[in-house]
C-alpha cells in the first residue's frame, strides 16, 4: 500500500511551518532524524529509512510541535471514547489490544520488562498499569487485568485526551499500534 499522498501532505505541512531541514524526535526508545531536504524520515539507532506509517506519524507530530502542543490533561480516554472512530473500532482492537492480550494475558506481570528498554513507568489502574511515553508529551497508558474465576485476561490502551489535538484517529491507530508492536 502507497501512502504517497499522505507522505506530500505531511512534508508540505512541515515545509509551510518553515521547519529547519534537519530535525529530530524520540519515538519510543529510538531517536529519528528528519531531512525535510531529502524527505527522508531515518532511525538512528539502526541507520534505516522508518516504515511508511511511521514516517507519516512522526511528521504529523513534528508539524503539531513545530506549532506547539497543547498541554497534558491527566485525563486519560480508552479508543472509544473519542469522536470518529466509527468502523475503526474493530480493526484498533484487533491490532492494537489484541496483541497486548496475546504477549501479557497469561502473565500480566511481565509488562514489567519494558521498563528498561522503554521510557515507560508503572502506574496506577487495573492489576498492573505502566505509561510509555510514545512522543513527548504524548504518553500513552496501558492497563491489564489479569483473569479470574468470571473473566478472562482483559487489556486497555489510553490516552491523553490531548490526543485529540495531535493526531487524528488514523495515527491514533497507528500509535496505539506500533505501541503495542513494542511491548
Amino acid at each position: 500500500m502507497s501512502y504517497e499522498a499522505a507522505f506530500r501532505k505531511a512534508w508540505e505541512d512541515l515545509s509551510n511551518l518553515k521547519a529547519p531541514n534537519n530535525l529530530s524526535v524520540k519515538f519510543m526508545a529510538d531517536e529519528y532524524s528528519i531531512d525535510a531536504q531529502a524527505g527522508k524520515v531515518l532511525s538512528l539507532s539502526c541507520n534505516a529509512p522508518a516504515k511508511d506509517l511511521l514516517s507519516i506519524l512522526i511528521l504529523h507530530y513534528l508539524a503539531k510541535k513545530l506549532g506547539g502542543l497543547p498541554g497534558l490533561t491527566g485525563q486519560w480516554l480508552t479508543f472509544k471514547e473519542l469522536a470518529g472512530i466509527e468502523g475503526y473500532a474493530s480493526a484498533y482492537h484487533q491490532r492494537s489490544v489484541e496483541p497486548i492480550l496475546r504477549k501479557y494475558g497469561k502473565d500480566p506481570e511481565g509488562i514489567r520488562n519494558i521498563l528498561g528498554r522503554l521510557p515507560a513507568k508503572l502506574s496506577e489502574g487495573g492489576d498492573i498499569s505502566v505509561v510509555v511515553e510514545a512522543f513527548a508529551a504524548v504518553p500513552v497508558l496501558i492497563k491489564l487485568w489479569k483473569a479470574d474465576s468470571e473473566f478472562g485476561p482483559d487489556a486497555n490502551i489510553y490516552f491523553d485526551a490531548s490526543i485529540k489535538d495531535i493526531f487524528c484517529i488514523e495515527d491514533i491507530i497507528v500509535l496505539a499500534q506500533t505501541v503495542a508492536g513494542q511491548l
